[in-house]
């Protein structure tokens, strides 16, 4: 089992490394421009973030759905999973693009820097660009989400490496060739998002073509009418409910996700820009250690769904205990590292001196992420993995409200609301998101036994 695990575990690391990968070259391209630009990078990352986690479902419930098809060896669901998801995917970013200037309006209210108003006007030229690599975005999610249930995580593995390249030679060149600066960056990645779209596509018909060859085989039809006819199967009202009950819960839980990294972005901005860039370089040190943990999210995420599909509950429980121990040396094998390291990493993002000296007052809650989130990521994975997206909706929703209530609780009891101290402000900011990352894990491990061991009998 800990090899079926690492199987499927490495090539998603490998995979997710090259997301905070390509966001810290990113960072670190601008970040060597002005203070101005670090904002801005981090709140038209957050934009994107916010709009995209929304609908992570893309991914998240496809994977699950295909999961628990390839444990049943229902290859026909499979195919007819692939059509319903990467449909919704392009009507959802057509809609995106034809709402740009709303959205952009809303993140004006959002993400205000009433002391650096250039900070915003970067952001929104970065959005802008960026915004037509929607379809490409999140069709990639429906892509990547499909392999991952069926089982194949050197595919997605093999895109994000050749998008990522993609993505950091763009950038380079538009902006240290051409000069132009944060749009240089946005465009890079529109053509890296496209780029690996068309490479994951490829790689469906090359390795799947057959399957989806053999569903539509019927005499007497034409092509256009075997088509037609694939649309009709996967877009079945009962299938679509099921669908979208299952996402509902998950946009609904990504939701909260999404309103909290926001929330984090803009509370920074609104202590002081300083403390923007600070907490943008120290949030890379959560998103190097989740993308590592997400690895094993996704492996828990085919191995749950497959072993609940073929109803077979001893596996099902020995990969959900080994994927927690891999967690827990890897909480370890982190909370070292960024002990041992943990300057030298800023350095790589930034060489502002008033941002590196201090992002070091508050490192120390850089020791804390490992220890409150591993649990909560690998949870994620099993619950998706199950379809069981109620239960994870539900305690996202406790997990967020604690996140909240700590905050405003902590500021009404700690700080002069009329010259609040940043030190004091930032640390209660950290202590909730700290709350918010633990509580999630412990809602999830009390659910364990009722919404997923229940399943594979």
């Amino acid at each position: 089992m800990n090899k079926r695990i690492l199987g499927l575990a490495i090539p998603n690391i490998i995979t997710n490394i090259t997301v905070p990968l390509l966001g810290m070259v990113d960072l670190a391209i601008v970040g060597h421009l002005s203070m101005a630009h670090l904002g801005a990078i981090a709140i038209g990352t957050q934009i994107f973030n916010l709009i995209y986690w929304n609908f992570g479902f893309l991914r998240m419930g496809t994977s699950g759905f295909t999961a628990q098809a390839y444990g049943a060896k229902d290859m026909a669901e499979a195919v007819r999973i692939f059509v319903r998801a990467i449909t919704l995917a392009l009507v959802i970013a057509l809609l995106l693009i034809v709402l740009q200037w709303p959205i952009a309006k809303l993140s004006e209210v959002i993400f205000r820097v009433d002391q650096e108003p250039r900070i915003l006007q970067l952001a929104l030229a970065y959005f802008f660009v960026r915004i037509w690599a929607a379809p490409a975005t999140l069709g990639l999610y429906a892509v990547k989400g499909w392999f991952i249930g069926m089982q194949n995580s050197k595919l997605p593995m093999w895109i994000a490496i050749f998008l990522n390249i993609v993505n950091i030679g763009c950038s380079l060149l538009f902006v240290l060739v051409f000069h132009w600066g944060i749009r240089g960056v946005a465009l890079g990645t529109v053509i890296a998002q496209y780029s690996g779209l068309a490479m994951g596509l490829f790689f469906v018909v090359h390795q799947y073509g057959h399957l989806f060859k053999q569903y539509i085989h019927e005499q007497g039809l034409t092509y256009s009418d075997k088509v037609r006819r694939l649309l009709q199967d996967a877009l079945q009202w009962e299938q679509m409910r099921r669908f979208f009950k299952v996402n509902g819960d998950i946009f609904l839980r990504t939701v909260c996700l999404a309103t909290v990294f926001t929330f984090i972005t803009a509370a920074s901005g609104r202590i002081s820009p300083e403390i923007l860039a600070i907490d943008t370089l120290l949030m890379q040190f959560f998103t190097i250690f989740s993308y590592m943990m997400d690895g094993f999210a996704y492996a828990g995420e085919s191995l749950v769904g497959r072993y609940i599909g073929a109803k077979d509950p001893k596996s099902l429980k020995l990969s959900v205990r080994l994927l927690l121990f891999w967690g827990l040396g890897l909480t370890v094998l982190f909370t070292a590292l960024y002990a041992i390291e943990g300057e030298h990493f800023l350095r790589l993002f930034s060489d502002q001196p008033d941002v590196i000296e201090g992002a070091k007052v508050y490192m120390f809650w850089t020791l804390i992420i490992p220890v409150c989130g591993f649990s909560a990521f690998l949870f994620d994975g099993i619950f998706v993995g199950a379809t069981a997206t109620r239960t994870m909706r539900n305690c996202m929703f406790v997990a967020s409200a604690a996140f909240f209530a700590i905050y405003y609780l902590g500021r009404h009891l700690f700080l002069n609301t009329l010259s609040p101290d940043p030190f004091v402000w930032n640390n209660i900011l950290w202590s909730a998101f700290m709350v918010y990352l633990a509580l999630r894990g412990i809602l999830q491990a009390a659910a364990l036994k009722k919404s997923i061991f229940s399943q594979a009998y």
